[in-house]
């Protein structure tokens, strides 16, 4: 079965289309290169309103895309990505369905990183994938964000803070987790661990939500 065969049936994008696939070996570490084009027949779409809009102009270079690793291999996206002209927003780069913003990983790798930091740390994550520390960073943080917008708050009685070191020196992110006996699970991740860094978990949870906390475990870290 061809890779492209393969793309086509776990990521299929109704208006683009995998083209040229490409194996590169050089300096050792092969990799493969999958070009992506549009469809003839499909309007790019605007990044701000999701209105699709009439072309305006299109790069030359390619933007390259991290995909999920397939055989020990490196996997590539390479699109042109177009420029709309939207009637609402002006010119603007369009939407793409693999990744969001002007984020280099897409979606699938990046649930992809977050789903083995889950069983293993961060680091050896990174270096299982030949990744580095930050990418599996962001996408936990990708994959927390998510969970916050579609997430169910209802029930959380009990919560744990705690930091944990992630670099060298006095570099810290500050975790929340829901340790209800019915329900253990992450709820957030914050830069360093100061008041602010906590105050701002509670600043996303709703005046129910916050009302229903009864139990807080934590150290003596005074912030």
């Amino acid at each position: 079965m061809q890779l492209k065969t393969i793309l086509n049936r776990i990521e299929p994008y109704k208006s683009f289309v995998y083209c040229k696939v490409h194996r590169i070996d050089a300096g050792g570490a092969p990799r493969m290169e999958i070009t992506i084009e549009p469809r003839a027949n499909g309007r790019p779409i605007c990044s701000v309103c999701g209105r699709p809009a009439p072309g305006y102009d299109r790069p030359p270079q390619p933007r390259r895309f991290d995909y999920v690793p397939l055989w020990g291999m490196t996997v590539l996206f390479l699109y042109r990505m177009r420029r709309v002209n939207c009637a609402t927003c002006g010119v603007k780069t369009e939407r793409v369905p693999w990744a969001d913003g002007k984020c280099h990983r897409t979606t699938s790798y990046r649930w992809f990183l977050a789903r083995w930091a889950k069983r293993l740390s961060w680091k050896e994550t990174a270096a299982a994938f030949q990744t580095t520390w930050d990418n599996v960073f962001r996408a936990v943080k990708h994959a927390v964000q998510w969970g916050l917008v579609h997430r169910d708050e209802s029930g959380v009685a009990a919560i744990g803070i705690d930091e944990i070191q992630w670099s060298r020196g006095h570099d810290y992110l500050t975790l929340v987790d829901q340790i209800d006996e019915h329900c253990k699970r992450l709820l957030w991740i914050g830069k360093e661990r100061k008041a602010d860094a906590l105050r701002s978990f509670f600043r996303l949870l709703t005046d129910e939500a916050r009302a229903g906390i009864r139990f807080v475990c934590s150290d003596m870290w005074k912030p």
